[in-house]
C-alpha cells in the first residue's frame, strides 16, 4: 500500500498541461474528426501539433493510430503511450501493459513494474473524488486485474454520475447477459433502458444501438426514428441506413425502413458520404444501390448532394476510446 500511494503521488504530481491555443485546438479537432473516420495516417500531423502543446488525449490517440497501423505495439505507439502514461492517462498504461512494455522494453512505471497497478493508483483517487470519466476507466482497470465485481460497481457509479459511454456500455452488457435475464426479450428490454438514457442525452452511439435493439423488439417506428436521429448526430451507420431505406425501403430484412421511397434523396446521401468518407465501402454502396436509381433520380441526387455534405456534427464511426 505504501508503494501504491507513492506511485499515485508521483503520477498525480505531474504538472497539468496548459490549455491549447486556438491553432492547436483547431488541429486537434481536425485530428479527432479524422480519427472518427479511421484515417489513422492523415490524423497524425494534426494531433502531433496538439500533443506538442501538452494535450494528453492527443498523445493517447497517436498511440492508438500507430498501434492500429502496425497491428501491435510499435516503437512509435510505445513512445506516444508512454508520454500519455507519464501524464496520468490510464488507458495508455493499460496499452503498455498489453504490449509487455515493461518486460520487453524496460518501459516501466516510475515506482513499480505493473502498468495496471499504476493505472489504478492514478485513477482511483480521481474516481473517489467524483470524476465520472475516472469511474468509467476503473471498469477497464479492474477488469484487467480480474476484480470484476469492483469493475461493475464503478461502471454503474460512472453511469449514475452521468458518463454516457458507461450508460451505453451497460446496455451492451445487458444485451449479452444470459445469466441475469432469462429470455432474449428481457435482455433487449434491459439494454434498451440504458441505451435510451444515453441516447436521450444526445450520445450518437447510443442512438444507433437503441435503434438496433428496438428493431429486434419489433418496435419498428421508434427504431426508425432513432436511426434518423443517429444520422443527424453524425453516426455513419445511421446515415447509411437512411440512404438505403430511401432507395429500397421494401427490400428483404428492411423492416426498420419506416419511410416513403425517395431514391433521389438516398442517392444524394450516398454521394455525400462518398465525398466525405472516400474508400471501398462508400464505392461499394454506390455500386450496390446504383441499379435501383434511375438516371433522372441520379441527376436529382447530384443536384441536392450539397445538402448532405459536411454537416455538423461531422460523420463518424464513433470508435471506442479503448477498443480493439
Amino acid at each position: 500500500m505504501i508503494a501504491l500511494a507513492a506511485l499515485a503521488f508521483s503520477l498525480l504530481a505531474i504538472p497539468t498541461a496548459w490549455a491549447l491555443d486556438d491553432e492547436a485546438q483547431a488541429a486537434k479537432d481536425e485530428g479527432m474528426r479524422l480519427w472518427g473516420i479511421h484515417q489513422w495516417i492523415k490524423m497524425q500531423p494534426y494531433l502531433e501539433h496538439a500533443a506538442e502543446q501538452g494535450d494528453v488525449e492527443s498523445m493517447y490517440y497517436l498511440g492508438e493510430a500507430n498501434r492500429l497501423l502496425s497491428r501491435g505495439l510499435s516503437l512509435a505507439a510505445l513512445e506516444w503511450y508512454h508520454r500519455a502514461a507519464q501524464e496520468g492517462e490510464p488507458h495508455a498504461m493499460l496499452r503498455l501493459y498489453d504490449g509487455s512494455a515493461c518486460e520487453l522494453g524496460d518501459v516501466c512505471p516510475e515506482d513499480g513494474n505493473d502498468w495496471r497497478e499504476a493505472a489504478l493508483a492514478v485513477t482511483l483517487p480521481k474516481a473517489e473524488a467524483g470524476d465520472a470519466d475516472a469511474m468509467g476507466a476503473l471498469y477497464d482497470i479492474y477488469t484487467y486485474i480480474d476484480r470484476h465485481d469492483e469493475a461493475m460497481e464503478w461502471l454503474l457509479r460512472s453511469a449514475e454520475a452521468g458518463n454516457l459511454d458507461s450508460m451505453n456500455w451497460l446496455g451492451h452488457l445487458a444485451r449479452d447477459d444470459e445469466d441475469k435475464y432469462a429470455t432474449e426479450t428481457e435482455r433487449l428490454e434491459a439494454a434498451a433502458e440504458w441505451h435510451r438514457r444515453a441516447a436521450e442525452a444526445g450520445y450518437a452511439p447510443a442512438m444507433n444501438d437503441l435503434s438496433s435493439v428496438l428493431n429486434n423488439l419489433g418496435r419498428r417506428e421508434e427504431a426508425w426514428e432513432w436511426m434518423v436521429q443517429a444520422s443527424e448526430a453524425g453516426h455513419i451507420n445511421g446515415r447509411r441506413w437512411q440512404a438505403a431505406c430511401y432507395i429500397v425501403p421494401d427490400a428483404e430484412e428492411r423492416e426498420i425502413c419506416q419511410t416513403e421511397k425517395d431514391p433521389a434523396k438516398g442517392w444524394a446521401i450516398l454521394l455525400a458520404i462518398s465525398e466525405e468518407i472516400p474508400g471501398t465501402t462508400s464505392e461499394r454502396a454506390l455500386r450496390i444501390y446504383g441499379d435501383n436509381v434511375t438516371p433522372e433520380q441520379r441527376t436529382e441526387g447530384e443536384r441536392t448532394m450539397e445538402e448532405w455534405l459536411n454537416r455538423e456534427p461531422p460523420l463518424s464511426y464513433f470508435p471506442d476510446k479503448f477498443g480493439f
